[in-house]
């Protein structure tokens, strides 16, 4: 197999955890108008319907760095498929609220875990001219599961009726299993297994992955920034020296990319689209709209970041986000949602997200992280990220019934502008640098 065709075949493996996150976060959304009255659920229930997955999420976030670094990035993968199995399965069959709850949350601890590994496997096994591409397709298989899932929602609710939400959420079993038998396929991470002593397997995968011209700078630059690696990385190493900096920066650059409200939308879209005055078909048939056009931005992502950088494209984000968000608010204010801006206005917000903050925050938190911290780093950052997430999807839905549009999109609006101002005067560049040239100019001690 060649070099460039073995690298993208394991980087899409990997990322089909990316696709799992987005089939399983999105879910939901069509669903959520049947379980709300299969189980008698009131704004704030169905609020934890849905975030209670974000439990989970902020579990596996947290732990997936920290067990990673311990038992490998596959190993840890592998585990995450399994979760998503087992809360397919159990979601699909609930019969009663609690069960239902637990099987999500099960579910969650999966998608916190892959949210963290999978862009951090891509990484550390990416060449540095293609990483920012080659993490982008993480993105890329998220925003295809959401598509995917939005196509099987329409077709189970218009097949299936009250009993769709068994189907819509039990297919999700099908994705996993084939995850887990591909993750059979690829190595383990050549930085990791430098890392625990394996030298002569990573220099094998290191010969796969970069070629003979190019092994021995690479591993010098690794075994360079893995120097006094036998010392234990404890939680408060994290926050000492030049560290603390880099991390701050990647927790708020985490957090920003689910406080903007990209997952108010993705969540409770065909809510939305009710509340603005859609019947259920026609709500469910938007969200396919919010799919494609998620779908087609990530694409846009992928042929600029390595070519524009990571930090114009954040900042062009910002600035879109921020005009869309105040137009759906307007549009909320001026007609209660009745027209066709909110459409137009979501539509222009999931292009602005989808080209830049939705793939370039994965790529610059997986990127600024140095080798010693990269797994308890991301986790922390990705805790604060589902943590986050969670504060947005159990409160949208009693904001949107009791405060409305105007007030709930304006509040995703002033944080937007927020980010642009964070992205301005914090977050480096970090465009074709290797790994380990980043850290060396980051200056972490």
């Amino acid at each position: 197999m060649k070099r460039q065709t073995y690298i993208y075949t394991i980087t899409f493996i990997a990322a089909l955890g990316g696709f799992l996150f987005g089939f399983d976060t999105a879910v939901i959304s069509g669903a959520n108008p049947f379980i709300q009255k299969y189980f008698k659920l009131d704004e704030l229930a169905l609020g934890w319907a849905v975030s209670s997955v974000i439990v989970g999420c902020i579990i596996g976030a947290f732990s997936a760095g920290f067990v990673s670094d311990l038992f490998g990035r596959k190993k840890v993968l592998l585990i995450t498929a399994v979760l998503f199995t087992f809360s397919a399965v159990g979601t699909a069959l609930a019969t009663n609220f609690t069960f239902f709850v637990l099987a999500r949350i099960l579910g969650g601890i999966g998608v916190g875990a892959a949210s963290a590994l999978s862009p951090t496997y891509i990484a550390e096994i990416s060449p540095a001219d293609r990483r920012g591409r080659l993490v982008s397709i993480n993105q890329l298989t998220i925003v295809i599961g959401i598509l995917v899932v939005y196509f099987t929602n329409l077709l189970f609710a218009e097949s299936f009726g009250d009993d769709s939400w068994r189907y819509m959420l039990g297919s999700e079993a099908i994705p996993a299993l084939l995850f887990f038998g591909l993750l059979f396929l690829i190595p383990e991470s050549p930085r990791w297994l430098f890392k625990n002593h394996q030298e002569a397997k990573a220099r094998e995968v290191l010969r796969k992955l970069e070629g003979e011209s190019h092994i021995t700078e690479e591993i010098s630059e690794i075994e360079e920034s893995l120097k006094g690696e036998q010392e234990k990385v404890a939680f408060a190493d994290l926050f000492k020296g030049g560290m603390a900096k880099i991390t701050v920066i990647g927790i708020i650059l985490a957090m920003l990319q689910q406080l903007v409200g990209i997952n108010a939308i993705i969540y409770y879209a065909p809510t939305i689209f009710e509340s603005a005055g859609a019947g259920l078909e026609s709500a469910l048939r938007q969200t396919v709209a919010i799919g494609g056009t998620n779908l087609l931005f990530t694409f846009v992502a992928i042929n600029l970041v390595d070519r524009w950088g990571r930090k114009p494209l954040l900042l062009a984000g910002s600035v879109g986000m921020t005009l869309s968000l105040s137009f759906l608010s307007f549009s909320f204010l001026s007609d209660g949602g009745a027209g066709s801006g909110v459409l137009f206005s979501i539509l222009g917000y999931i292009a602005s997200f989808a080209a830049t903050h939705a793939a370039v925050m994965w790529v610059v938190v997986s990127e600024i992280f140095p080798n010693k911290y990269r797994g308890s780093a991301m986790s922390v950052a990705l805790f604060m990220h589902w943590s986050s997430t969670y504060l947005v999807t159990q409160t949208f839905p009693w904001m949107l019934a009791n405060k409305g549009g105007a007030f709930s999109f304006g509040i995703f609006a002033v944080i937007a502008a927020l980010s642009l101002v964070f992205v301005w005067f914090f977050v480096p560049e970090t465009k074709g640098k290797s790994l380990e040239q980043i850290e060396k100019e980051l200056q972490i001690s």
